[in-house]
C-alpha cells in the first residue's frame, strides 16, 4: 500500500501543486478542501488521469472537530497518514492596524494557526511510536512574511505565520524522539492567486524583478521543497525553517 500523504487546503495554488507532485512520486494523496469542492475533484481527476492515487475530503480544519473528522475519514478510506502538509490558510484581508478587530484576528489565526495545531495533534496520534505508529513527517506552511512583515496592512497574516515558525520549532523538540520529523517551508513571492488582493499578476510582475533571483517563484518550486522535506533524502533535517523565497 502506498504511504498516505495528506495536504490540507489542497484544492488550488501551492497545496494543489504539492498534492500533484506527491502523487507523481508514488504517494496515495488525501486532498483536503473546505469550500472548493469542484477544484478538489478536478485535482483528483488529474492525479487519476496520470495513474496516481487520490481522494478528496471536505473538512474545515480550522476547527478541532473538523480536523478530527478529516483524519478519521482518511483512516477509513486510505489508511494511516504518514506525511502531513499543513497548508490550509488565508491572508485574512487587507486590514490596516487602525481597523483591526476581533473577527479579522479570529479568522486569520484559526485558519493559519489553529488548523496546524489540530491537524498535528491528529497526525501525532497516528505517527508516533508512543501510540503504536511507525513515524512520519509533518511539513508546516509558514511564509517569508514571518520574518519580513509581509505586504502592507497584513500584520495579522505575518503574525500568524510567525506563530507557525515557533510552533514548528517547539513541535520538533516535542516529537522528534517519537519518530516524527517536523519542518516548515517559508515561501516568498510565489506566482499564485493569493496576491489577488494586491493586484494579482500585476503585483507579481512588479515585485518579481526586485527579488535577488530576479523573478517570482512558482508553486512547483515550493512543491519540490515540500516533497524533499517529506522524503528520506532529508532524514536529518528537523526543526528547520526552509526559505523558498529567491533570496528575498
Amino acid at each position: 500500500m502506498s504511504e498516505v500523504f495528506l495536504v490540507t487546503g489542497a484544492s488550488r495554488g501551492i497545496g494543489a501543486a504539492i498534492a500533484l507532485e506527491a502523487a507523481r512520486r508514488g504517494y496515495a494523496v488525501a486532498v483536503n478542501y473546505n469550500s472548493s469542492a469542484q477544484a478538489a475533484q478536478e485535482l483528483v481527476a488529474q492525479i487519476e488521469a496520470e495513474d496516481g492515487k487520490a481522494r478528496a475530503f471536505a473538512a474545515d480544519v480550522s476547527t478541532s472537530e473538523g480536523a478530527a473528522r478529516l483524519f478519521a475519514e482518511v483512516d477509513a478510506a486510505m489508511g494511516r497518514v504518514g506525511v502531513l502538509v499543513n497548508n490550509a490558510g488565508v491572508i485574512g484581508g487587507v486590514v490596516p492596524i487602525e481597523e483591526i478587530d476581533a473577527a479579522t484576528l479570529k479568522f486569520a489565526f484559526e485558519a493559519n494557526v489553529f488548523s496546524a495545531f489540530y491537524c498535528a495533534r491528529e497526525a501525532v496520534k497516528r505517527m508516533s511510536r508512543r501510540h503504536g505508529g511507525t513515524g512520519g513527517a509533518i511539513v508546516n506552511m509558514s511564509s517569508a512574511a514571518a520574518r519580513h512583515g509581509g505586504m502592507p496592512s497584513e500584520a495579522h497574516y505575518a503574525a500568524s505565520k510567525g506563530a507557525i515558525d515557533s510552533f514548528t520549532l517547539a513541535l520538533a523538540k516535542e516529537v522528534g524522539g517519537q519518530g516524527i520529523r517536523v519542518n516548515a517551508l517559508r515561501p516568498g513571492l510565489i506566482d499564485t492567486a493569493i496576491h489577488s488582493a494586491h493586484g494579482g499578476k500585476a503585483l507579481v510582475d512588479k515585485v518579481g524583478p526586485t527579488v535577488p533571483l530576479g523573478r517570482a517563484g512558482t508553486a512547483q518550486e515550493v512543491a519540490d521543497a515540500a516533497l524533499w522535506l517529506a522524503s528520506p533524502q532529508s532524514s536529518y533535517v528537523h526543526g528547520a525553517l526552509v526559505d523558498v523565497s529567491g533570496g528575498r
